[in-house]
């Protein structure tokens, strides 16, 4: 019993460092990911449409981002039972950072790339800039959730429930690189055609 009780433990233990740290970093980057993207894109094609303004639409992307990567995290740990009242906890301590610089990053891009933020949703400046700015969040996400796993904070929260959900990584990552080729393919394209 105490040997099955010692396998469990070491089963949820999180690597500290070298390749098995950075592939945990880019699992937990890649789920925040899925959040943020929808969010992201529902924002900023409501805000689009709806005719915010720039900083409107910013700020409608950033609470759906938030709110998406929150909600990703929550729904498989609400299936295992958890209280919603445990659950929230989590889901910040998970999400909260690394949500937090894929935002910063994704909307510095956006806003910085002439024409992206007045491009319609019809135009492939949009979503090429889009595509283009997550790429570069979820790259530059990855070495602060690493960071957070080292110190027993962000996506080791989550890992120390055991339960886990959304979408398989595989998936997430081919999207991911699919969308940073299109998203600098439209950019080169626009620079010098």
């Amino acid at each position: 019993m105490e040997a099955q009780a010692d396998a469990h433990a070491h089963a949820h233990e999180m690597p500290t460092q070298g390749s098995a740290l950075t592939a945990v970093a880019v699992s937990a980057t890649l789920h925040c990911l899925t959040g943020c993207a929808i969010g992201e894109v529902l924002g900023m094609v409501l805000g689009t449409a709806w005719g915010f303004s720039d900083w409107g639409t910013v700020a409608l992307a950033v609470a759906l981002a938030f709110f998406f990567g929150y909600l990703l995290t929550s729904i498989p740990l609400l299936r295992a039972g958890l209280a919603i009242a445990a659950v929230i906890p989590i889901a910040l301590a998970t999400d909260t950072l690394s949500i937090a610089v894929m935002e910063v990053v994704d909307n510095a891009i956006i806003l910085a790339i002439p024409g992206a933020m007045e491009a319609g949703l019809g135009d492939v400046l949009f979503w090429g800039t889009l595509s283009f700015a997550l790429a570069i969040a979820f790259v530059v996400t990855v070495p602060v959730n690493r960071w957070l796993i080292t110190r027993g904070r962000g996506h080791a929260v989550l890992h120390r429930t055991g339960i886990h959900g959304g979408p398989p990584i595989w998936l997430i990552g081919a999207l991911t690189a699919v969308g940073a080729a299109f998203g600098l393919v439209v950019l080169l394209a626009e620079a010098f055609g």
